[in-house]
């Protein structure tokens, strides 16, 4: 019974419609092109990674609800791979929504170099 527990766990985590309903990856924003942009462009862009970053901040505590069960499962059923390969899955998601947030932020201060530079004073 402990095993089929655990496994049971990891098919209803592992399953695509499972994260698709509960932890939903934020959609990354368009930003505009600092060079030709005006102010309410500008604006509504910082608006707009803002409002990214908020949804990723959601999406990363929801992988983290998820996490420590997953963890709790793979430990207590080391010789099962799928519990691991969950694990393993969780944390490669939360990374890349560390480092799509850093790369939306990136491009953003990238057009607002370019805004600034076309927009002196």
């Amino acid at each position: 019974m402990n095993l089929i527990k655990p496994s049971l766990f990891c098919l209803a985590l592992v399953s695509s419609a499972a994260f698709a309903e509960d932890c939903a990856i934020p959609e990354v924003p368009t930003l505009p092109d600092g060079a030709t942009a005006g102010e309410p462009e500008m604006l509504a862009g910082q608006t707009a990674v803002r409002a990214y970053q908020a949804a990723n901040t959601s999406y990363r505590v929801c992988l983290d609800e998820k996490m420590e069960p997953a963890e709790q499962a793979a430990l207590g059923d080391e010789s099962d791979p799928a519990l691991a390969n969950a694990v393993a899955t969780l944390n490669n998601q939360y990374n890349a929504s560390v480092a799509a947030e850093e790369e939306i932020a990136v491009k953003f201060n990238t057009e607002l170099r370019a805004y600034k530079a076309a927009n002196p004073g």
